[in-house]
């Protein structure tokens, strides 16, 4: 299968919108387009054609540009069945298990709810690249708007099983603050503390901190380990707690944080 060539554009106060091209094609998509302008401008810069939106929910943050994208290109818009009267008009309505062709390169649709209902995830094994949108975030996930924690684990999980040189591109650059959450939850943890650190370098000379590998999220991000002793006994829990009761208080602290 053909590999992708990612670029990402900063747009808003801190979206990211993540353009994936497949060169043997052309074919392009552009993840979750908050707004239009900023993603053609790029698009002209790289000589790219846009052929298709790839939407991983209904939040306008990650929705309001495809209106105009539709209206400039023609492109196709694919998102979730399931969410499908919340979403601009759908070309391509998909959901767990299907899968997705950009040109020649195959992504398998993940359902992962939580943040919202009805949120997708769009992994690419071949190019080893996952857009996630708002349910992981490096050293953090989303909030629970609409889902459980139950089903806001189950999704996480999920997520964590995929192959450990999977890069991480979610959808807003959310990670020094994460990242002085996570220290509280786990301040001796040394990966933590590597990871602060880069991102640290990464900022102050305005780089993007994603995308992240997996790798590093599993040893990182205290929402992916709190099946892990030290981040129950951070919560005030016993270590063997049921993880969801731990996501569920780590969530709750985080949201007041």
């Amino acid at each position: 299968m053909a590999r992708l060539v990612v670029e990402t554009v900063a747009v808003l106060s801190d979206n990211y919108v993540h353009l994936l091209h497949e060169p043997d094609s052309g074919a392009t998509a552009a993840v979750d387009p908050a707004v239009a302008a900023p993603v053609l401008e790029r698009l002209d810069a790289l000589g790219w054609r846009l052929s298709h939106v790839l939407l991983t929910h209904h939040h306008g943050d990650h929705t309001g540009g495809v209106p105009d994208l539709v209206r400039r290109t023609g492109c196709a818009v694919v998102g979730a069945a399931r969410d499908a009267d919340r979403l601009p008009p759908l070309s391509d309505e998909v959901g767990e298990g299907d899968t997705f062709l950009l040109g020649g390169a195959a992504a398998l649709v993940l359902a992962v709810p939580g943040h919202t209902s009805g949120h997708l995830a769009f992994w690419f094994p071949d190019s080893h690249a996952l857009f996630c949108g708002d349910t992981l975030f490096s050293l953090g996930c989303g909030r629970l708007f609409e889902g459980s924690a139950a089903e806001l684990w189950d999704s996480l999980h999920k997520l964590r099983e995929l192959p450990a040189e999977t890069l991480v591109y979610c959808g807003h650059e959310y990670t020094a603050a994460n990242g002085r959450f996570a220290r509280l939850v786990e301040r001796d943890n040394p990966a933590l503390l590597a990871r602060i650190a880069e991102v640290e370098a990464l900022r102050a000379r305005g780089c993007p901190t994603v995308p992240s590998a997996l790798a590093d999220e599993r040893a990182a991000n205290p929402f992916l380990r709190v099946d892990e002793p030290s981040v129950a006994r951070a919560v005030g829990m016993a270590p063997g707690t049921d993880p969801v009761r731990v996501l569920a208080e780590l969530r709750r602290r985080k949201d007041v944080f």
